[in-house]
């Protein structure tokens, strides 16, 4: 039997590598951003490698009430990708590969105007991030689906919609997925593992592994998919 692999995540602003390992680990990865907005969260920020440590960089968002959506939150200011791109050029404009990665980076932010809509932006991101990676998993909106029911039953929909055989969720839904549930619909659950990635050239020792994938891609460029990947333990 052909295994269809499938995760199902919220958006990130510019997430950190394990996401991406997490999106090339599957088949399908839907991008679910008709949950509650989250402030404080990683929708809309992340976070960068700088002399000083890890530092917030940050996209201003509206939250009008707190039952706000993901997909239903916007950009409360104008040029705002202006200020993180000369973020990014005060902190990385000596990493290793900055010259390689410079006008990717850029394109990023300038290439075409931005929404101002915070799934979408985040959306933007993501798949020109994958395609830089050389990950070709196809990338699509929960809203396609139609979901129905609870959170769980939610999961499951999407699932059995995309014909998927496998689940694989981040570790920590084992305090809510109703893995039997799923396992009465035949379809397994599998656990992504965040663990052992490699280190790589990185600006400002000591090592961090927890900052935006934009660090892999700055200091290591056209080897930056070797690091995404976990190295078995």
């Amino acid at each position: 039997m052909v295994l269809n692999k499938i995760a199902i995540l919220q958006s990130n602003y510019i997430p950190w590598k394990g996401y991406f390992d997490l999106i090339n680990s599957v088949d399908i990865f839907v991008i679910y951003d008709e949950v509650q907005y989250t402030k404080n969260d990683w929708r809309n920020r992340n976070m960068f490698k700088t002399k000083h440590g890890k530092e917030w960089i940050t996209i201003p968002v509206r939250q009008i009430s707190l039952s706000q959506r993901i997909n239903e939150t916007h950009v409360a200011v104008k040029n705002w990708h202006m200020k993180h791109w000369n973020s990014i050029l005060t902190n990385y404009s000596k990493a290793g590969s900055f010259k390689e990665t410079k006008d990717f980076v850029e394109d990023l932010y300038f290439a075409e105007p931005f929404t101002t809509n915070l799934s979408e932006i985040n959306a933007r991101f993501i798949k020109k991030i994958c395609f830089y990676l050389g990950i070709t998993t196809k990338i699509i909106d929960s809203r396609e689906l139609n979901l129905k029911g609870d959170r769980n039953e939610k999961l499951l929909d999407a699932c059995n919609k995309l014909q998927g055989n496998v689940y694989l969720s981040g570790p920590s839904a084992k305090e809510y997925l109703k893995i039997e549930l799923f396992a009465e619909n035949k379809i397994d659950v599998e656990w992504m593992s965040y663990s052992n990635y490699p280190e790589y050239p990185q600006l400002f020792p000591p090592f961090e592994h927890g900052v935006s994938v934009l660090d892999v891609i700055m200091n290591t460029g056209s080897s930056a998919a070797n690091y995404i990947k976990k190295h078995n333990a």
